[in-house]
């Protein structure tokens, strides 16, 4: 079954269908945005913009976990890399983020217990393993990925570990949408909404805003047919001028989304302000651990300098990130940042917009 759903939403001859009509809905110039980074890569590897009108202007969003991270935060926690006593676990695309003055992946050479791991349940057994160390997770990301390091917490808790930290960097989608949605600067007409953070929080969670901002938004999934359909939909109701939230999704989010999941999140965490990447500070858009869980907040349980925000010069990832630029209007795009030597976080993570643009276009 699970084989015949992926068939068709990867048929060609349906593709070619969509995007013949979506030639037929679009009269005016539309620019959309794909808030996802897993939608960047995959409208690129599926060539998606070569079926598009030229009429539609596709831009990247803030939906990279990697490159919406502060860099004060990616300095911090280079600077828990530089502790004898500290073992920082993290998912692999933070280590070669560059940070002011050095990355996790330069640490490492340098003798910095630095390991790469596949889920937050694997700092808790290496915190089991190294009672004589402390070890810390690097939390970056979005709704998707809370869950499990909300879980990784309460199995820490239950174990009674006193060497097991979190620093939570992480991130809620509709705080950023919100912002994005009132910008003047990018001027998008309406939004393709993440597929995988929508699974956790539902349709309902996008609600108050589409209330507030009367913007085209619609949820797909990841498939080629799933990314055309969610253009279709949001291009026909951009020329009929009647702006709705819609799910084209419907086989994996709900309008109710994974209450288990969020029931975990609001166990473990709160909303704090956060600092955004190339967008600024946005209150209420962070999570951080709640005071019952305050004794796994690497945050206080470390002195950390207090790092100020230096943006690499001439880098435009917040732009980039905002929809205000695309990558090759970056002057160090391709010229001195590329995947090889990255000066931001854009050109780093698999799921960032100028590392889409270098690899695809």
């Amino acid at each position: 079954m699970i084989q015949k759903l992926n068939q068709a939403y990867n048929d060609p001859e349906l593709a070619k269908s969509l995007a013949r009509q979506i030639h037929t809905a679009v009269e005016r110039p539309v620019k959309l945005m794909e808030v996802c980074g897993t939608h960047t890569m995959a409208i690129f590897r599926h060539g998606i913009r070569s079926l598009l009108p030229e009429k539609i202007s596709l831009l990247s969003g803030p939906g990279c976990p990697v490159c919406v991270t502060a860099q004060g935060d990616i300095d911090a926690f280079i600077q828990l890399a530089g502790h004898r006593d500290v073992i920082v676990t993290t998912f692999g695309d933070l280590m070669r983020v560059p940070g002011s003055g050095s990355s996790l992946q330069r640490k490492t050479a340098e003798g910095a217990d630095v390991r790469v791991i596949y889920s937050p349940l694997d700092a808790v057994n290496i915190a089991q393993e190294n009672p004589s160390k402390k070890v810390v997770f690097l939390g970056v990301g979005f709704e998707t990925t809370v869950p499990a390091i909300a879980a990784a917490v309460l199995t820490a808790h239950n174990l009674n570990l006193d060497n097991f930290f979190i620093y939570s960097a992480h991130k809620t989608v509709p705080a950023a949408l919100s912002v994005l949605m009132s910008s003047d600067d990018s001027r998008i007409d309406g939004f393709i909404l993440p597929g995988h953070v929508s699974v956790i929080i539902g349709l309902q969670a996008y609600e108050p805003l589409f209330k507030q901002f009367q913007r085209t938004c619609v949820i797909t999934g990841f498939e080629p047919v799933d990314i055309l359909e969610g253009i279709l939909r949001a291009a026909r109701q951009i020329q009929k001028q009647q702006p709705q939230l819609e799910n084209a999704y419907p086989r994996a989010v709900t309008k109710q989304g994974n209450q288990k999941a969020q029931q975990i999140i609001q166990q473990v965490f709160e909303p704090c302000d956060a600092r955004w990447r190339g967008i600024g500070d946005i209150a209420q858009s962070g999570l951080r651990l709640r005071t019952e869980y305050s004794g796994f907040d690497a945050r206080r349980r470390f002195d950390l300098d207090e790092i100020k925000d230096r943006e690499p010069k001439n880098c435009a990832c917040g732009e980039i990130l905002m929809g205000v630029k695309t990558p090759p209007q970056c002057a160090l795009y391709a010229k001195v940042c590329n995947p090889m030597q990255p000066v931001g976080p854009c050109m780093v993570s698999s799921e960032g917009t100028c590392a889409a643009y270098y690899r695809f276009h």
